[in-house]
């Protein structure tokens, strides 16, 4: 099964660190989980039609990171990545999201009174919601 990557060839950012972003996301994520095997750069590099030079990049870069690694004769895998890592991806992604929201309410218009409000009532929506459906929203 390709891994889902997209390439944007007219961004500024180099295909490999794409490559690197969008892999460390899927293991931090937890979408791919330990223990998952990973294309080899080869095939990885004929699904993403770059060179096997920028997918060997991408992959010696989470290695060096401690995302994947690699078994001589069986091939690439997630490495084990520790919850602590994993949570403080999760919270930085997040803020990440938030942040931008922020900004954007602020940009138009939107004060921080109505912001607050606005973000309690989504909130309790979503926690709503998700009790409704057997989810858990709380740590």
């Amino acid at each position: 099964m390709p891994l889902p990557i997209h390439l944007a060839v007219d961004s500024p950012i180099p295909i490999y660190r794409q490559i690197t972003d969008q892999l460390q996301e899927l293991i931090l994520s937890g979408i791919l989980p330990q223990g998952t095997s990973l294309p080899s750069i080869r095939i990885l590099a004929k699904e993403l039609g770059c060179s096997v030079i920028t997918t060997r990049r991408a992959y010696q870069d989470l290695e060096v990171a401690g995302l994947i690694q690699t078994r001589q004769g069986l091939g690439t895998f997630v490495a084990n990545v520790n919850q602590e890592k994993q949570d403080s991806h999760r919270l930085s992604t997040v803020e990440k999201d938030l942040r931008k929201t922020i900004e954007s309410s602020f940009r138009m218009g939107v004060s921080e009174s109505t912001l607050t409000t606005l973000f309690t009532q989504v909130l309790q929506q979503v926690k709503t919601e998700s009790s409704k459906q057997g989810g858990s929203s709380d740590e």
